[in-house]
């Protein structure tokens, strides 16, 4: 399956049980993470020496609510920590690892 081109597209693809394994790393992390699977979203970017893997991981542990964590990753990401909601922030990343 290729990446979807927008994020209502992507949304659809939670009715799947996997993510594609052909979609980038971040897109990956993301969709379990929708999925309700924090652990494996997490897994995928703990180490991950991708581009923009630190801006998931931050918001990764910004859900879990460990904000100091978080704000490590957010500086690591060159990234404010952001003054909007997660699900706010979790449309933005995705919106911005679709185009990217």
């Amino acid at each position: 399956m290729t990446k979807p081109e927008n994020y209502h597209a992507f949304i659809k693809t939670l009715e799947l049980n996997m993510p594609a394994e052909a979609w980038p790393l971040v897109l990956q992390a993301l969709w379990w993470d929708l999925k309700g699977n924090w652990v494996t979203a997490h897994q995928l970017m703990d180490g991950a020496n991708i581009a923009h893997a630190d801006w998931v991981h931050a918001y990764l542990h910004r859900k879990e609510g460990d904000q100091w964590n978080a704000g490590y990753w957010y500086r690591k990401a060159g990234k404010p920590f952001p003054d909007i909601s997660l699900e706010e922030e979790q449309k933005e990343l995705l919106e911005f690892f679709l185009r990217d």
